[in-house]
């Protein structure tokens, strides 16, 4: 076997071992020619993972923590994205090596209840998910041109027949749109920071300095962490980077590994951005954010109109970049757990309404109000998720007889499961001070759900 030819480990059949089918492969990679022009045909799946580490989702979590506490909770912003960058990569190894996505992988690697019950809590949070995307769409559709938020939620099921047009197209004109919307929003956030000319050295020491003043602001660290770690795009990037014709392994790692760092790097600049907005322009004023619109209203009096209307702009493109990558992640979801093959127009439209349900219900049951703290909560909802996507990650990329020389080493194992770990407990802790012994129970039930997972993974086949 030579070094850069792609390992046979899928133990898929042939039939379903192809994620997103219609693109699988599409992408052609030179054999020839300098590293760098390899690196720019394969780079671009980040991208599109990218746009899920700032989404509006992300905006609340960033806007609440620093309207609140000021500088204080940047270090959240910063050591999340580390974590995101770390497990990202172990996807994309997964996907380039094994050539199989997380979700097939669980399929296979694990008893079919225990695959049932994993994509049953990866439902939950592609729906909380997308439920902040959605808002998040039809809140900025409301800034921008009036347009009443049912309404708004509404048009946002448009994007399922725009991915469709796009993915007809080709692959990397879908990315291209995507990458479009994500500079769209660093610009925007970039002008409305030179504007609000934020106290430098308090964003140094929010960033150095680990500090949680509060309950509440374990609360919205936690909902930061699930904006940033997103569940779903462990999924998605192990999918996306088998768009790529290749079979040049140690090219592909070291070029996704570029891509990843690079793309998620830019994310947590917008992030951290927009936390530091809310930071310098409401928190020395006293003004805790609860709505996204009041963010939007309270910006033209205190920087002008422009910065109120670029924060719409970066809104609405940052809910509809978030909203493509989203349904591209149910399909991956459905298809590799449950192996269902329908057509592609009608998973996608399956999992657009998924999302649309619950933001109906949740804007007409609360008038459009409280949007923030909507937003807040389906985060946290994404937090509690993320462990039962990080171990299965971890545990497969460590197996030898899946992924050959190519297995987490030693070090890498440990500082994985050591995430996944840390917010496990994290995650415990919210869950007992918000629901006592209920919490525990819970707490209980997924520490036994994880030794039977240990215990009954298929290892050997």
């Amino acid at each position: 076997m030579t070094e850069g030819t792609m390992l046979p480990l899928a133990t898929l059949s042939p039939e379903n071992s192809r994620s997103l089918p219609e693109v699988h492969g599409s992408v052609r990679v030179p054999k020839g020619g300098s590293w760098f022009r390899k690196f720019l045909s394969i780079s671009g799946p980040a991208y599109l993972v990218s746009v899920g580490y700032m989404d509006p989702g992300n905006w609340a979590t960033d806007l609440a923590g620093g309207s609140k506490y000021g500088y204080q909770l940047l270090w959240v912003v910063l050591l999340s994205n580390l974590m995101a960058i770390f497990l990202q990569n172990l996807c994309a190894r997964m996907g380039v090596v094994a050539r199989m996505d997380l979700a097939q992988a669980c399929r296979d690697y694990y008893p079919r209840p225990a695959a049932i019950l994993l994509w049953l809590l990866c439902e939950v949070a592609i729906v909380a998910c997308d439920l902040a995307e959605v808002i998040g769409s039809a809140i900025g559709l409301n800034l921008l041109f009036g347009i009443p938020l049912v309404m708004g939620v509404l048009l946002t099921g448009a994007d399922v027949l725009l991915l469709l047009g796009l993915m007809q197209w080709g692959f990397r004109k879908l990315e291209a749109l995507v990458i479009t919307l994500v500079l769209t929003i660093g610009a925007c956030f970039a002008i409305q920071i030179f504007q609000a000319q934020p106290d430098w050295v308090a964003v140094t020491t929010g960033l150095l300095q680990p500090k949680l003043p509060d309950l509440e602001a374990l609360t919205i660290s936690l909902g930061i962490l699930g904006a940033t770690v997103m569940p779903h795009n462990l999924y998605l990037h192990s999918a996306l980077v088998q768009t790529r014709d290749t079979h040049d392994v140690p090219t592909s790692l070291r070029a996704n590994k570029w891509d990843t760092v690079i793309a998620l790097g830019g994310a947590f600049f917008v992030n951290a951005g927009i936390l530091i907005l809310a930071a310098a322009v409401f928190h020395p004023k006293g003004v805790v954010v609860d709505e996204l619109q009041n963010a939007y209203e309270l910006l033209t009096p205190m920087l002008g109109g422009t910065a109120a209307t670029l924060f719409a702009v970066a809104l609405l493109c940052s809910g509809q970049s978030s909203t493509i990558t989203g349904t591209l992640a149910g399909q991956i979801v459905m298809e590799g757990f449950l192996h269902i093959k329908i057509r592609p127009w009608v998973r996608r439209l399956v999992t657009r309404l998924l999302a649309i349900g619950p933001a109906l219900w949740a804007i007409t049951a609360t008038g459009g109000a409280h949007t923030v703290k909507m937003l807040v909560v389906s985060q946290v909802v994404l937090s509690m998720q993320l462990p039962f996507a990080i171990f299965p990650l971890v545990q497969f990329t460590s197996d030898p007889k899946r992924m050959g020389p190519y297995a987490n080493s030693v070090a890498t194992r440990s500082l994985a499961y050591l995430i996944g770990t840390v917010i496990s407990v994290l995650n415990f802790y919210l869950l007992y001070t918000q629901l006592g012994n209920w919490g525990l129970l819970l707490a209980a039930l997924a520490v036994a759900f994880w030794v039977y997972l240990w215990k009954n993974s298929r290892s050997d086949s």
